[in-house]
């Protein structure tokens, strides 16, 4: 925008350059040729069934999603190493999480038995954790998640899950900023809602206005676009604060601790404990952003594994430490939920530590929301190279060589949603998003590797399919069950046998397409067929509220595909294959096969 005009003068060449890159055109947003006209538009919109029929059995690759980042105008610096994204995944998971839902779940759902709560969701995040660790490694592309669906389930599936993300990314910040003024204002020696306004006339749950979360977000946006080594910096600094206070709770927590208050240890049964672990993979949210900063990693094949897997033993471990000192502390209905740390040790008579603590939380807290403004970021701007999203938020500036554009408009978002609502309804509309994200990443990981385009025959192809199916009709069986039945156990004993099979038969009967490069996930097919149980698994542990929430954003985001995301893909697609013609040709999920249209069968992208 205003790069190429001719404009005469120093000063004023300046001046006018900096004005025309802030001036916005319809182009900026939608150049496609769905959107020149009025009479283009109604025509795009008239071949809505055989457009979305091409979307949805088209297939991206790994070159592709490579060589889209182009369409930002300039790269990201590369300046990660492990030791960055090992404390870029502490920083981003070590949060609100552990030091405010532990005392909401323990206090509701589980009791002292909040910890095998983390222990599940802990389980259900380290598979997650080897899915996304391949992928990252061997498509090292800002994308994240959404790159990889691409690649491997198609298009219209990636749009869905993108949407998924985004609105992930913007509802744990939301949460994790509203923890932050209730931290502050245990170190200030107020009630949360001392810092809050309270308006008449809006909802339950939306009326306790946060001017505070809003102002932390806006500092934490200027950080994230100055500079990604900068971020680094900052996070590292913090996270170590951070895991010196996280030992300062775990041994005076100790010191204070009486056995007694272990006892009941599960008063709320197994179904607390899996409802409060459903909630409590909220904790975990937050790994998958370092997957999004591959393309800013020197070695990716060697730092993303050592990063992302090592910050997940490690948190995993601290969280459980910290659950039992917590219940150790305090009888669990004593638990304070908004800030149970600090109020735990007001509670045993150290009224002194309550400050350290709340001075820790607020460090993780911050580094929280600093990896989650820097990944959202970086998701949104490789969903916008593809065209789903406009291409404007696809730029990167060239001094900083950061996202600006989109790393504004997520902390906008961000921002609007923690000034209005609850945590607790934050809380279960993330982790809701979240399992499904992370379920479709297992599937797609069974994909890549069991399904190749024109080398898996129609027989294994057919066999990956029907065991794939029976693995998810089992596993949400399961759940369904769990949710509905509170004593009932003779389902178990037919849906538990058929996922077991299933796996077994995906093992036994189809052969593997693809070995990993660089680094692969163990055990598989049973590691990802486990993460896929499991998720689906916790998803029927989360309350009806919660799906009714996800499947209006659902609604909301196919609405957005139909009017504008799937004709602007669409359009790119068709460039892509007429100016491109000897690029690898865009792989179809049925092997050998066409479309009824030849203008439906796109390449390169």
């Amino acid at each position: 925008m205003g790069g190429g005009a001719e404009i005469n003068g120093g000063g004023s060449s300046a001046m006018r350059r900096r004005r025309l890159a802030w001036s916005l055109t319809k182009d900026d947003f939608f150049p496609e040729e769905s959107f020149k006209s009025m009479n283009n538009y109604v025509r795009a919109l008239e071949q809505i069934p055989g457009r979305l029929a091409n979307r949805i059995l088209t297939r991206s690759n790994v070159e592709t999603e490579l060589e889209v980042k182009a369409r930002s105008a300039n790269e990201m610096k590369k300046t990660l190493t492990w030791w960055d994204l090992m404390w870029f995944g502490m920083g981003a998971v070590i949060g609100s999480g552990i030091f405010v839902l532990t005392g909401q779940e323990a206090n509701e759902n589980a009791g002292p038995a909040v910890v095998l709560s983390y222990v599940i969701s802990g389980l259900s995040a380290l598979l997650s954790v080897f899915c996304y660790t391949e992928f990252a490694v061997e498509i090292p592309v800002a994308g994240g998640s959404f790159a990889y669906l691409r690649v491997e389930l198609g298009d219209f599936v990636a749009f869905i899950a993108a949407g998924n993300i985004l609105f992930e990314y913007v509802i744990g910040g939301a949460a994790v900023a509203r923890s932050w003024t209730s931290y502050f204002a245990t170190l200030c020696n107020h009630k949360p809602d001392d810092f809050r306004l309270h308006p008449h006339g809006l909802t339950h749950g939306y009326d306790k206005l946060d001017p505070i979360a809003v102002g932390v977000i806006i500092i934490i946006c200027i950080i994230a676009v100055v500079s990604i080594k900068g971020s680094s910096r900052l996070n590292y600094i913090a996270s170590v604060v951070h895991l010196v206070v996280i030992i300062f709770i775990i041994i005076c927590g100790f010191i204070k601790a009486d056995t007694k208050n272990y006892k009941p240890f599960s008063p709320y049964g197994p179904h607390g404990i899996f409802k409060a672990s459903a909630v409590l993979f909220f904790a975990y949210v937050g790994f998958d952003a370092v997957s999004t900063m591959a393309e800013e990693t020197k070695n990716p094949a060697r730092d993303i594994p050592i990063g992302l897997v090592g910050s997940m033993v490690i948190t995993t471990f601290l969280y459980c430490v910290l659950a039992v000192t917590l219940c150790l502390m305090q009888p669990y209905k004593d638990i304070d939920v908004d800030a149970p740390f600090s109020r735990a040790f007001v509670a045993v008579g150290w009224s002194w530590a309550q400050y350290v603590v709340a001075a820790g939380a607020l460090k993780g807290m911050t580094s929280v929301l600093l990896v989650g403004a820097v990944g959202q970021a970086r998701y949104l701007t490789h969903i916008a190279r593809t065209h789903m999203m406009p291409p404007w938020f696809a730029k990167v500036d060239e001094r900083t060589g950061t996202p600006i554009n989109a790393t504004v408009v997520m902390l906008v978002a961000t921002a609007a949603i923690a000034f209005f609502t609850d945590l607790g309804i934050l809380s279960e509309l993330l982790s809701i998003s979240t399992l499904f994200i992370f379920m479709l990443v297992a599937i797609a990981l069974l994909v890549r590797r069991y399904y190749v385009t024109g080398e898996t025959s129609t027989h294994n192809r057919n066999k990956l399919i029907l065991f794939l199916l029976l693995i998810l009709a089992s596993s949400i069986a399961t759940a369904t069950y769990w949710g509905l039945s509170e004593k009932g156990w003779i389902a178990y004993c037919i849906t538990v046998p058929i996922l077991i099979i299933s796996t077994a038969g995906i093992w036994y009967f189809v052969p593997q397409a693809r070995t990993p490069k660089h680094w692969g996930v163990p055990l598989v097919p049973w590691l990802p067929c486990a993460s896929i149980a499991i998720n689906i698994f916790l998803l029927g542990s989360l309350k009806r509220a919660s799906f009714e929430r996800f499947a209006g954003w659902t609604v909301f985001l196919l609405l957005y595909y139909f009017l504008f995301g799937l004709h602007a893909s669409y359009d790119t697609a068709m460039a892509s294959q007429t100016t491109k013609m000897d690029d690898a040709p865009y792989k179809k999920i049925e092997a050998g096969e066409n479309t009824s249209t030849a203008t439906m069968t796109p390449t390169g992208f």
